[in-house]
């Protein structure tokens, strides 16, 4: 016994240090233009997964999710915060997509399925708190609120069904983007000295 903890002690402090070298001598290529060898990247979205599957269980979504109203008000902010990455119905690609890695999915297309673990609330964590090393922005801390989160997913799930011609009708009908924004820095003069409400814009 005490020889095979000595071998597995010995091989984890060789393999730390043969990582570490690597990791030193900067042979490890981070340009968006080298992908990861095909176990790394199939390691790296089974552990992101597990996490996201974790971290979205108990995220209840609205029982007014499905409304018209909802997905009335995400049309407008997909196309302004997301297509440029996502597309859009009758899009095949545009210049930030083809300059990611890993490249952003194809929400108006069936990439947006239901092999994706969580559905509705897996999107609405995604959404606001972003993915690591992806491109995938924490929109929470860019200033949507939980609500404007919520008519985003709602129209993600009608987005594959779209032609382009309903989508851009479906945009057109929309506030556009507007979203209530992060709270803001109390001034001197706010009473008792607390943080106000953050601002809806929309342009």
């Amino acid at each position: 016994m005490k020889q095979f903890l000595f071998g597995a002690v010995s091989a984890i402090g060789v393999g730390a240090a043969a990582g570490f070298a690597l990791i030193q001598s900067g042979s490890l290529d981070f340009a968006a233009d080298a992908p990861h060898a095909a176990g790394i990247t199939q390691l790296v979205a089974w552990a992101r997964e597990q996490s996201i599957a974790k971290r979205a269980r108990d995220i209840v979504p609205p029982a007014d999710l499905a409304s018209a109203e909802r997905i009335r008000r995400g049309a407008g902010n997909y196309e302004a915060m997301c297509a440029a990455c996502h597309l859009a119905p009758g899009v095949e690609d545009s210049e930030i997509r083809k300059g990611l890695y890993p490249i952003p999915s194809r929400l108006a297309q069936a990439e947006a399925k239901a092999a994706e673990t969580g559905g509705d609330s897996r999107r609405f964590w995604i959404i606001k708190h972003g993915i690591k090393g992806s491109g995938m922005p924490a929109w929470a801390q860019g200033g949507m609120d939980d609500a404007a989160i919520w008519d985003l997913t709602a129209f993600l799930k009608i987005l594959p069904q779209l032609t382009a011609a309903e989508y851009q009708a479906r945009v057109a009908a929309s506030p556009g983007h507007s979203h209530a924004g992060m709270a803001q820095p109390a001034r001197p003069d706010d009473h008792g000295g607390h943080a106000h409400s953050g601002h809806a814009h929309s342009h």
